[in-house]
């Protein structure tokens, strides 16, 4: 998995966390009165709802690389193996060398 990828799989979990835990939050305050708190949980809703669609944007992203991915190895599976093995070699030498 490239780095690009685990970094974008760490964010889409925080996104989730936060989500979760932002709902959580907003049921348990739904009880508190009161000018500000309605303030305070209209930006989280807010916040919330900003941070489910950035969630489902990196999804499709992921998804949509994944195909094409998919695709690629498809339209060229013996280079693909060739590309797979020179790195499996590559990474095996440097390993070796340590």
């Amino acid at each position: 998995m490239t780095a690009n990828a685990e970094q974008s799989e760490k964010l889409a979990a925080d996104l989730k966390r936060v989500v979760r835990d932002s709902e959580q939050l907003l049921q348990d305050s739904a009880g508190v009165v009161g000018e500000k708190a309605r303030e305070l949980r209209g930006r989280l809703a807010q916040g919330v709802e900003v941070a489910k669609a950035t969630y489902h944007r990196l999804e499709e992203s992921a998804k949509h690389g994944a195909k094409a991915t998919d695709r690629a190895i498809r339209e060229y599976p013996y280079q693909s193996m060739g590309i797979a093995f020179g790195l499996g070699v590559l990474i095996g030498v440097l390993a070796r060398r340590r």
